[in-house]
């Protein structure tokens, strides 16, 4: 029974494997024929919201000294953002450091220098018309560093919902373009896959860190909107989000 029993699987794995060999045969006329292509987007917004990232540098050989120093404009600029109605949580301190210095270097404890108290404050602001004012009243109070400037919009999901169907858009008449120099035609697609999809708006870095990113494109649409607040002076731009996808299309004659 056994040996029956070996000899019936033998036969069946046989049968499968010829199975499998006469569809790896079939013919090239009968196999999917498709074309692959990436379609590229970018939908340009004008801001809403700006991040200000301040940063405050005191120095003194009595730590005491420059912790005191650092803490008291750091309290004033906390100070001007409740002036400016700014909510509380969208300010905080996001970076604070101390570092002893000495003139021949960091590891020779000669010539000491002081301590250097250094921290940062992220200031999110909503009313672009009051960055300039709130900007120069934080120097006056004693910010030495503007480490960052980031303008941005609250409406980045839809932006981005937005940036990723022209894209898709974009691949579709791609495909149609390259099939129709070779008389052909696209079916239906295969695969979508989604490359990218982000946005950039440049701006410095700062102690505790940095970022950036650039993107093409070869389709844009610009969102109607003034980027000029105030007298016309500051000039926030635009936003650029992006994406890009692969989709694979079926060819047909």
């Amino acid at each position: 029974m056994k040996g029956k029993a070996f000899a019936v699987v033998v036969i069946g794995l046989l049968v499968t494997l010829a199975l499998v060999a006469w569809q790896d045969d079939e013919p090239a006329s009968q196999q999917t024929r498709t074309i692959t292509v990436t379609g590229d987007a970018e939908v340009r917004v004008v801001p809403d919201e700006v991040i200000l990232t301040l940063g405050v540098q005191t120095w003194d050989k009595a730590l005491a000294v420059a912790k005191r120093q650092n803490d008291e404009i750091v309290g004033q600029v906390f100070a001007l953002t409740g002036e400016y109605d700014i909510p509380p949580e969208h300010v905080q301190t996001e970076y604070i450091n101390i570092v002893p210095r000495y003139r021949d270097g960091y590891y020779e404890a000669r010539d000491f220098i002081g301590y250097f108290v250094r921290k940062t404050v992220v200031i999110t602001l909503r009313d672009l018309s009051q960055f300039e004012d709130l900007l120069t009243d934080a120097l006056e109070a004693g910010v030495n560093y503007v480490q960052g400037i980031q303008f941005r919009t609250t409406e980045l999901r839809q932006y981005r919902d937005e940036a990723r169907a022209l894209a898709i858009q974009a691949a579709q008449e791609k495909g149609e373009a390259l099939a129709g120099e070779l008389g052909q035609k696209i079916g239906q697609p295969h695969t979508i896959q989604e490359i990218q999809n982000g946005w950039w708006s440049p701006y410095s870095s700062w102690w505790g860190a940095s970022w950036g990113s650039g993107m093409s494109q070869n389709v844009i649409q610009e969102i109607s909107g003034s980027g000029l607040a105030g007298d016309g002076s500051l000039s926030p731009g635009q936003i650029n989000v992006n994406a890009r996808v692969s989709v694979t299309f079926e060819l047909t004659d």
